[in-house]
């Protein structure tokens, strides 16, 4: 009587692990391995604050195609480069008669980086809207866009930032496209951006 109550409890303790097995894979695991970068890229709980005044979150990219990139208006080289490039696609856009390309600059160092800052350094850009806010939220939105941000320490008490160097391509619905790398070839991204506003 008593091996057949063990065997009972341990036949029913199997069954309840085996359905709380089957209910995580169901509801937790498999959900969660099927998403893929496109699925889970720029979402995430941060507000920020754009040079147009309006708030900048996860709904923003849904307004349309866009473009995001993460640098810093003390930035040496790839900061001016990229809007260099930004520039010069927003030029071949007009050219064909396509509506600029909404571009968003995040800033990653907001200590020095204000809104008024961030609106001078960007403005020669066409499309390029300067996005900034305080420290916690920009730290969410890096996390979200799962972009590298480093302060770096330099002589004097001075420091200047390290970070990713790359526009992260967004579609109408706000999902994450492709990457368009620092220094590619014009006519490569511009394949990359027809496409993107086509699609």
């Amino acid at each position: 009587m008593t091996t057949n109550r063990t065997l009972a409890l341990a036949l029913w303790a199997a069954v309840a692990l085996v359905g709380g097995l089957a209910t995580a894979w169901f509801f937790v695991i498999e959900p969660r391995m099927n998403q893929t970068v496109a699925d889970t890229l720029g979402r995430g709980d941060y507000e920020l604050v754009m040079t147009n005044g309006q708030t900048f979150t996860q709904e923003t990219l849904e307004s349309g195609p866009s473009a995001v990139f993460f640098g810093f208006t003390y930035c040496p080289d790839v900061c001016p480069t990229t809007l260099g490039d930004v520039l010069t696609w927003q030029e071949i856009l007009n050219e064909e008669g396509e509506e600029t390309l909404d571009v968003y600059f995040v800033t990653v160092d907001p200590e020095r980086d204000t809104p008024e800052l961030l609106e001078d350094y960007v403005s020669w850009a066409p499309g390029v809207i300067g996005v900034s806010g305080s420290r916690e939220e920009i730290d969410k939105a890096i996390k979200a866009f799962r972009v590298y941000a480093q302060q770096v320490p330099l002589e004097g008490g001075d420091y200047t930032m390290d970070h990713s160097a790359f526009v992260l391509l967004f579609d109408k619905d706000g999902r994450f496209d492709q990457p368009i790398r620092y220094g590619e070839q014009t006519e490569r991204a511009m394949t990359k951006i027809r496409n993107l506003i086509a699609g």
